[in-house]
Formats: structure tokens, C-alpha cells, sequence
């Protein structure tokens, strides 16, 4: 069955008392359409998860709404097309805050302002960021060895490598990210976190069965350590460990003690855990729109919430305009000038504009330059689309034409 738009009946997936046989999530296919399109909304009734608690004190939003639902731009291949036209396809969830204020919010597909949507590889900002808050602490050193933290790791492929390598993805680990082959790293790596099941015909003894033996077997070096940007997502998961290894806690305890509750979320949000308790730090967390819109702000007023720095100034600006030296020629197709640091997205070298993206149309983007926040929560058909996720940066900057 293929997926169904926004403008679409909603199919009964998973309605029913029991759901009928042909309306079930597939076990191996839940992150596949059409049912990605429920299952990004419902990850804790199909997987195991841990709670990230939220405190007890939100930082409230200032709400101005406008129809920005009109604003014109031309899509990726020619024809007009407006915002509207984006949220009327794939969009669940839409954010757009100018200075602080809400100027849209809109939900689709079903979800609701509580509704905790499935992030995939936001989650990589977020848990790098707790990562940052403990740098300036004085807890962990960028530029130390990751082995001086996880000694285990000098019988692996990240022998050498420096936490900073491991924030940049510049480690020389051999790790094939390719999503729709389910032998590749990563299609081990859902069988590790507990996504998915071994493959038919695979012999389980020869599969991780948990994110650290996955991390543990990964022993072979591609080039040396520092020489190329190449997007792993295991990376993010070495980085989780650290953080619980440094902490003494979950990483779900971590993201919510140094980042969720300080900046004031209003919601909680939860990880997805493998069958160690392990979260996946790489992609397995949900939360609502607003609480995402929050972290984008805390980011965009320079670390501040609630009248207090909960981000590191100093790790907000290393973001924006740290060392951006290294990328790779798949990644300039969709954007020619970008870079990649602390596992952010920095969309044009010469500005200070980020994102936070994941597959299937997650978006987290913080521009200074617009005193802006744009987040979109989607369920796409595919795991990347160059026309969709051209259609969004432009009607971002239609929308940014508009109100700036």
C-alpha cells in the first residue's frame, strides 16, 4: 500500500479492538509508508522506551498567529506552489517562530500539541548538545581521546579518534549508513537498538544484539581520524555512552537533568531503548512540537531559558561558526556550502543559520540571521527527498521574506 496525504482519508491503521490483520504495523515495516504515518506518533505503543522527564516550570510562548499558510514561493521543479501546498503532503507537525513569538502552529495527519512525534536524527543535536553542557563544566575535553572515557574502545576502529572527531563525524570508522539495505551498518544498527528484527534467513548469532556489541565490532578504519566528514549516525550512540559513562545516568536522565527540564519544556518527551535499556541516541527520540520549537529557541537566544544559560554560549557559537573544514560531495548536492559541526547541520559556511534534520522530513531550523525557528515534524514516503526537503528551505525562506 502507498502512502496517504494530508488532503487523503485517514486509513484505519491500528483502529479496531483488535486492529484487523491487514490494518497492523508490520513488525518489520513500521518505519516504512504507509505506516510510518501513524507509527511516528505512537512510538512507545510499538517500542520500548524510557521516559525524559520535562520539570515543572515551561517557558511560555508569546502566540501572534498570521496566515502565512499563502506565502508563494516556486517549488523544486518550477511550478507555484505555498506553504500550503507543503503541509497539505506529508507535514504532521509546523512551527514558525519570529523573536520569540509564535507566528504559526499548525498540526496534520492526526497530531495534536501533545502529541510526542518521532525525530530520527534531531536527536543527535539534542544529545550532542548535553554533550556541550558537560564540556563547560569541565567534565569532558573535545579535544581528549574518546578512549579516555571508554577505555574498551582501543578494540575498535575509534582507537585515536578524539571526542571532537566523534562530534564532527571525522572519525575514520568504517560504517556504511545506507537505509534500505537491511545487511548494511545501519541496517544493523535497528536490529541492534531493537527497531528491528534480525533479517529472514540471517543467523541471529552473527547479529549485535545490542547498541554496544554493535559499537564494539566495528574495527576497521576507512582513512585516518580527522581527514573526512562522512555521516555515521553510530557515532551519536558512542557519544551517548560517554555521556552515561561520565554522568552516572541514562542518557534519557542526562538529556532531561542537563538540557529537557532546565530549558523548560512543557512536555515530556522519551527515547526508544534496545534491549541493554540503551537509548538511541541517533534517532530514537519523540517529543512535541513545541518542546523541539524550545530547544531551537534556547539555541537561537544563545543558550538562555528561563533567564538562565542552560546551553554554553560558548557551545552555541562553536556551532554556528566552530571549525566548518570538512564535508563531502553527497551532502554539497543539497547543500553547496554547508558544513557539519557538533552534529548540526550549518546550512551556508558563511552564515550562522543551523539545522537539525532526520529522515523522513524532520526539520530544526534556527536562523540568527532572521531571528527565526522553523521546525516541521513530517512522515514522508522516503527516507530522503531532495525535492521535499527543497520545497521546505524554500518555503522557509518565503516565509522569512514575509515577516523579516
Amino acid at each position: 500500500m502507498s502512502s496517504y496525504r494530508n488532503t487523503d482519508p485517514i486509513p484505519p491503521i491500528m483502529a479496531g479492538s483488535p486492529p484487523p490483520p491487514e490494518w497492523r504495523v508490520p513488525r518489520a515495516d513500521w518505519d516504512r509508508p504507509p505506516w510510518n504515518r501513524w507509527s511516528f506518533q505512537n512510538i512507545r505503543k510499538i517500542l520500548p522506551t524510557e521516559n525524559i522527564g520535562c520539570g515543572c516550570s515551561p517557558t511560555q510562548w508569546i502566540v501572534e498567529e498570521r496566515d502565512l499558510t499563502k506565502v508563494a514561493f516556486d517549488a523544486f521543479d518550477g511550478t507555484p506552489s505555498t506553504v500550503s501546498d507543503v503541509l497539505n503532503e506529508y507535514t504532521d507537525g509546523f512551527l514558525v517562530a519570529k523573536g520569540g513569538v509564535i507566528l504559526h502552529e499548525s498540526y496534520h495527519n492526526g497530531m495534536t500539541r501533545q502529541t510526542q512525534h518521532l525525530s530520527q536524527s534531531v536527536a543527535k543535536s539534542v544529545v550532542s548538545t548535553v554533550a556541550g553542557v558537560l564540556i563547560a563544566k569541565g567534565r569532558l575535553d573535545p579535544t581528549e581521546l574518546i578512549t579516555t572515557y571508554l577505555p574498551e574502545l582501543e578494540r575498535t576502529a575509534w582507537r585515536g579518534a578524539t571526542v571532537q572527531h566523534v562530534l564532527d563525524m571525522t572519525t575514520g570508522v568504517r560504517y556504511v549508513e545506507e537505509y534500505t539495505d537491511p545487511n548494511s551498518d545501519m541496517g544493523r544498527t535497528d536490529v541492534a537498538c531493537g527497531w528491528k528484527q534480525v533479517p529472514d534467513g540471517a543467523d541471529p548469532a552473527d547479529w549485535p544484539t545490542t547498541l554496544w556489541d554493535q559499537i564494539m565490532g566495528l574495527t576497521e578504519c576507512e582513512t585516518d581520524h580527522g581527514a573526512r566528514f562522512k555521516y555515521r549516525s553510530i557515532e551519536t550512540d558512542v557519544l551517548g555512552f560517554t555521556i552515561s559513562r561520565l554522568t552516572g545516568l541514562s542518557l534519557a536522565e542526562a538529556i532531561s537533568v542537563f538540557l529537557w527540564a532546565p530549558m523548560g519544556a512543557e512536555n515530556p518527551a522519551c527515547i526508544t531503548v534496545d534491549p541493554a535499556g540503551t537509548g538511541l541516541g541517533d534517532g530514537g527520540m519523540c517529543a512535541t512540537l513545541r518542546d523541539y520549537a524550545r530547544f531551537g529557541q534556547t539555541m537561537l537566544d544563545n543558550g538562555l531559558a528561563n533567564g538562565r544559560q542552560v546551553i554554553p554560549a560558548d557551545w552555541v557559537a562553536d556551532v554556528r561558526s566552530g571549525d566548518h573544514g570538512r564535508f563531502d560531495d553527497q551532502s554539497r548536492e543539497f547543500m553547496p556550502n554547508g558544513r557539519y559541526r557538533n552534529m548540526f547541520w550549518i546550512q551556508d559556511a558563511d552564515r550562522m543559520t543551523h539545522m537539525s534534520l532526520g529522515v523522513f522530513g524532520q526539520f530544526i531550523y534556527v536562523s540568527p540571521e532572521r531571528d527565526m525557528v522553523v521546525v516541521q515534524l513530517s512522515s514522508w514516503p522516503e527516507f530522503l527527498s531532495s525535492e521535499r526537503h527543497s520545497n521546505t528551505m524554500r518555503a522557509i525562506n518565503a516565509i522569512a521574506a514575509e515577516i523579516c
